[in-house]
Order: structure tokens, then sequence, then C-alpha cells
């Protein structure tokens, strides 16, 4: 017999069903079975290091359009692959990256005070903002350790982190915790477009260097004997090393704190041997270039400029394709420097290897004649990079300039390049004091002639390289110093027999900071001269960007060269990018290649992100606090020195390369030398006058 106890508890349980039914009905939560789909895919190790709380919540996240494919930071691609065929996109393999640390200070950065209460990077950096002097480096707490949940980074003996490639995930962790940014997520793309910022470990050298190479990391994996590995941290900056160190004027030794001491590191002598190393061994280094965008862009000009931009574009996934007016490429490397310096065979070795990545290239085209920026526009190329160069020659301004028998050094130092008769005499004056009246003189003597270099100030003040005046000395060259042309004698037949000259005295400084000349009244001078090559400056040709109406939508600047942004190198045109001497003037080749990185750089954000942009903390200047010259506690050893030709068969009878390679011994001892510098700290060394080896070197870094 059913009581009524029993028949309470069934109308409840009734009850109680109906009302979930209803509620199933209004609180229905529908779940995407992708989810479950995707979360399935995933590793499985719940670490959260993809952002999310385990692999349910990157799953959510994928699923809502939160995070990509690839947000699994321990599965890689092939995890990576699942989701995104689960999502119903398309897939490419991503980029290797991994945690890098910008910091080899550790041990040897200075402490300013003892704390021993905060054992924590953030904690030490709140409080006057760490105990070291460097106030950019790391503290070395290993708050980026504990942050680590794959075990790949450990403090190392030196007090600064180092990663395990091989357990990186490129999570992040790390960098997020750092509270001095010394950890950076790199792959080859944020290799090749990072700028210098001033919170980097930038020693003197490297924040002076044009092309911002990270010089005391290849000369620690050239002391290691890791000639590829330092050949592959030199090419994240410039494409040419071969050529670069051989006419680099090295303006990065000027600045080196060595030279506090005794004398700088041979820098560039080290670059040149491991650049000399690849090509000597008959094989050449793989360089890494990203997929293919599919991206077209046109570099306009084959110089150090246009080919570096080119290379790095290429680098970066876009097709580019360079318009070069010559029948070969290089620009002033193979028509303004003779082959004595870089011999052409090398420049041709180093060019094949940055074609050979696939840029395609068409010779003898003419911008502003065979093509212009609006046909580039109507063949598809999305962005243009200018590196025409700096090619028009500046006036002396004097009676019969145009006489026969006178020439500006770039036409003669080009037909030189081109293998053409140059018409030269036996006595030649060449007027000027640059690299370029050099380069003229020196090969004036080579071709047989009795040559005078004359110049309207003294031997202190030349813009020459000091070594190439040198050079020019020891070969013959005759320098007439303070004298000025004031007119060219000819003879009837309209040819250059004399050159009439002033004598000059200095006064006050200029607005170079030389002594300005002044003419000593009544002090004009004949010298003879068959031929004359002027090399007093040269500005870009820009005429090519007007069109026949006289109008262009470029600005010129009033040094007569192109305007643009001085970060980004965008002009006017927001498709259209410059560098190198047509927005510089003329200026070093490593400022060339440098300005061909950044436009290529700029040029990549264009095309990803509509327009180009630099970090607010860009370094500039050079930081003045690391300017410091009293360095003490570093023992003497001298320099090595570059061989040369001696022997007048060898030398100034014929355009032999003049300089050599320091051997493998010599760049051991060279290494040595470098004080591995950072923002303040260096290695200290108190047994004066001591030898090592690169081995000994290392333990003391």
């Amino acid at each position: 017999m059913i009581t009524a106890s029993v028949l309470v508890l069934f109308g409840i349980g009734l009850t109680a069903a109906v009302i979930l039914a209803v509620a199933s009905k209004l609180l229905y939560v529908y779940e995407d079975p992708r989810i479950a789909q995707v979360e399935s895919v995933l590793a499985g190790a719940n670490c959260g290091g993809c952002g999310f709380p385990g692999c349910a919540g990157a799953a959510q996240g994928v699923v809502e359009g939160k995070a990509g494919a690839n947000v699994c930071v321990i599965g890689g691609d092939s995890v990576a692959a699942k989701v995104a065929g689960i999502m119903g996109l398309d897939f490419s393999a991503t980029e290797k990256q991994i945690a890098f640390v910008d910091c080899t200070g550790g041990v040897r950065a200075e402490e300013i005070y003892q704390y021993q209460g905060a054992r924590d990077c953030r904690a030490q950096h709140l409080l006057y903002s760490g105990a070291k002097m460097c106030p950019e480096g790391c503290l070395g707490y290993g708050t980026c350790v504990t942050a680590c949940q794959f075990g790949a980074i450990s403090m190392g003996p030196n007090g600064y982190p180092v990663v395990d490639p091989n357990l990186c995930t490129a999570c992040g962790s790390c960098a997020q915790v750092c509270p001095r940014g010394v950890i950076s997520i790199w792959g080859m793309t944020a290799r090749i477009t990072h700028v210098n910022e001033v919170n980097d470990c930038l020693a003197p050298c490297r924040q002076r260097c044009p092309g911002q190479i990270n010089i005391p990391r290849y000369i620690e994996q050239v002391s290691r004997g890791d000639y590829a590995g330092a050949l592959e941290t030199i090419r994240e900056r410039i494409p040419m090393p071969l050529s670069i160190g051989r006419v680099c004027p090295h303006p990065c030794e000027g600045v080196c704190r060595r030279g506090n001491v005794d004398e700088p590191v041979g820098i560039n002598m080290i670059k040149r041997f491991a650049a000399d190393w690849e090509m000597n061994s008959g094989t050449r280094l793989p360089i890494t270039c990203a997929p293919d965008t599919g991206r077209k862009v046109a570099v306009v000009g084959g110089g150090p400029a246009g080919l570096s931009c080119a290379y790095f574009l290429r680098r970066l996934g876009h097709a580019p394709t360079i318009f070069e007016s010559m029948p070969k490429l290089g620009g002033q490397l193979r028509y303004g420097i003779p082959e004595y310096r870089l011999p052409k065979a090398v420049l041709d070795w180093e060019i094949e290897g940055i074609i050979g990545l696939g840029i395609d290239v068409k010779f003898n085209q003419f911008f502003g004649k065979d093509f212009s920026l609006e046909s580039l526009a109507e063949d598809g190329y999305e962005a243009v990079f200018l590196g025409i160069g700096a090619w028009m020659n500046l006036n002396l301004r004097i009676d019969n300039e145009d006489a026969v028998g006178v020439s500006t050094g770039t036409e003669f130092l080009t037909k030189v390049g081109l293998g053409v008769d140059t018409g030269i005499g036996k006595k030649v004056v060449v007027i000027g004091g640059g690299n370029t009246a050099i380069d003229a003189a020196r090969t004036s003597v080579r071709l047989d002639a009795d040559v005078t270099l004359m110049y309207r100030r003294t031997r202190d003040e030349m813009p020459a390289n000091m070594d190439e005046i040198i050079g020019a000395d020891e070969e013959g060259v005759k320098y007439l110093f303070l004298a000025a042309p004031t007119r060219i004698v000819t003879d009837d037949a309209g040819h250059v027999t004399h050159v009439e000259y002033i004598q000059m005295e200095l006064g006050a400084p200029d607005a170079s900071g030389r002594r300005r000349p002044v003419p000593i009244e009544g002090s004009e001078t004949l010298i003879e001269a068959d031929t004359v090559y002027t090399a007093i400056g040269q500005k870009p040709e820009l005429s090519c960007l007007y069109d026949d109406s006289g109008t262009c939508t470029l600005e010129e600047t009033r040094w007569r060269t192109l305007g643009a942004d001085p970060d980004t190198l965008q002009t006017a045109l927001p498709h259209v990018f410059t560098g190198g001497d047509m927005h510089t003037g003329p200026a070093l080749v490593i400022t060339a290649l440098g300005e061909g990185r950044k436009a290529a750089r700029s040029i990549h954000q264009y095309l990803n992100e509509g327009a180009p942009h630099v970090p607010a903390n860009m370094q500039r200047d050079m930081i003045d606090y690391t300017m410091f010259t009293h360095v003490p506690d570093v023992g003497l050893r001298e320099r090595s020195t570059m061989p040369h030709l001696i022997e007048c068969d060898e030398r100034t009878c014929s355009f032999k390369e003049i300089e050599g390679a320091i051997n493998e011994e010599q760049v051991k001892h060279e290494t040595c030398r470098c004080l591995r510098c950072g923002l303040t700290c260096y290695n200290r060394d108190l047994a004066e006058g001591q030898t090592c080896d690169a081995e000994e070197c290392l333990k003391n870094q």
C-alpha cells in the first residue's frame, strides 16, 4: 500500500524532472564540436605556455578566433597543421624562433651596491633599478629561469641566462618577466629587421657601425673557430663581407675601447678573414630565406644599396627585381674602386651568391627612359626602392674645364672598370683630396703616368682614408698641397698643357670644422699636365625623376639628394623608398649597405602592415655613458698587421691586390685582443704583456 510520504516524494521528483527538462531547453549551452577536436590534437601538456589555461582553453581560443593554428608552443608545425585542417585554414610552415639573450655582462658588470634581501630580477629592478652599474644589462637573479616551464633556460657560469635551443618553445614567458628587456623571441625575420635600440647590449663599435653589425658576437664566434656562425651573424646586417672586408675604412675601430689601452682591435681584418675563409673553401654557406610571399618589389640600381635591399627583401620572402643601367652589377664597387683594392673576381663571387638566392636582374635599363614609376606599378610591382647612387660630378668652374684631356675621376675609373681606352697621358694632375682622387691617382700610377695630386688644404685636412693617402705616397704620387686650380691652359688644338693654380693659406675653420683655404694674391703658378682628372665631389643625378612637364612627385633636398624619412627611408610617395648615396650623398659603402637593409625592413612592413615604423627607443647617436676612456686592468697586446705587396713589379706596375688577409694564427691573436665589450662591461686582464690563444680568452668571458 502506497503511503502518503511516498506520494509526496514522487511528486517532488516529478516536479524536479519537469523543472530540469524545461531548464535544459531554456538554458542549453551549445559547445562547438571543433573545440574537442582541436583539443584532441594538441600536445596535452596543459603547460599554459600558450597563454591560455590549459589545452582546453587553447582549443576554445582557436575556435573563437583568439589564437591561430600555431597556438601550441610544444607541438610545432605538425600539430599546427592538424589544427589548421580542423579549422579549414591554409597552413604554411612557421619560422623557427627561440629566446635570445642580448647581454654579455653578467659577472663582468660592476655592482654599485650589495643587497641580499631581493633575490628576484623584478624586485631588484624596482630597487634603484638593480645593483648593476649597467642600466640595461641582465641582473642575474634568474627570474626568467623560474618562468620557463620547459627547462630551456638556465643561469650560465658567466652570470647571465643561457638558452637551450633544443628545448626552447619560444613561448615568450622569459621575455615577459625580464624587467630589462634583455631576452627577446627571435626568428630569422626578427633578426634581419631588428634595428639598434638603446637598451640593447651595444658595445661602442656596434653603435658606430653604419651597418649595425653585432661585432662582439662575430669576433667571439671567430675566436671559437666558428667561422660559419660569424658569417651568419655578419650577413644578418650586410650581404657583402668580402667587399667590406677590403674597402671599409672601419669607423667602428675609431671608438674601440681597446684603443684607449694600446691600439684598436682589427675588427675589419677579422671580418675579412672569415669572408675569405668561405670563398677559399670552394663552397658557399647556405643562406636561409622565408617562404615566398609573391610580393614584387622593383630595386632601381645595382650598387651596394640596391644589392643590399634586394638581398634582404629576398630573405624576407619577397620577389625583388634589380633594374641596372650598366652591363654588370656592383655600382661604385665595380666602377669606382680599383682592382688593386677590390679584385673584380672577388666582387663577382660575392654578387653571384646574392643573385643566386632568386633575385631577377634586368641590365642596361635606364630609369626615366626605359621604365618609370608608373610603368613599374603597371607591371605589378607593389613597392620601389630607388638606389641610383651619386654619379654626377661637381665642376671646378674655371676656364677651359672642358678642354681635351680633362675629365672627372669617376669617368676615368669607370673606363678602367669597363676595360676601355682611357686616353691617359704621361703627366697627370689629379685635383681633389677624397678617396676618388686618391683612387684616380694610384690607378694612373699603374698606367705608367707621372702623377701629382693637387689639394687646396694640407695633408691633415684631406678627407680620404689615411691608409690610402699613405699608400699613394709610397707608390710615388706627388702631393701639391695648399694649391687651388684657377684655369686650364691649352694648346692651339684645345688640348690641356698646364694647370694654373694659386697658392693658399689656411684661415679660420669653416662649417666642416676644417680651416678655410684663403688665396695668396699674386702666387699663380703653372704645372705641366697632358691629362687632368677632377675629383672634388659628386651628387645624385635626379633629372630622371622629372617628367616631360618638368614636375616631380618626389622631394629633392637642398643638397641635391632625394628626400625621405631618415628612419624609414620612405619618400613622399608611400610605395617608394630610397637609400644609399641617392639619399645621403656620397658616403661609405658600409653606409649604403646599411641603408639597403633599413629600406628592405620598411618595405617589408609596408607590404605586410601598410606602413613602416621604428621603435621609440631606436639608437641614433652614440650612448654617452658607454663612451668612457678609462679602461683599467687590461694588459698590452700588439695589434696584428695586414700583409702588403711591396715590390714595384707586384704593386705599382700591376693591378694585383695590395692588401692580403691575416692568417689563422694572427686572427686568433686578434680576437683575443677584443675585450668583448657590452654597454659598460668588458673583459679585464691583469697580466700585462701576456700572450693568449682563443681558448684562454674564452675562459675569461
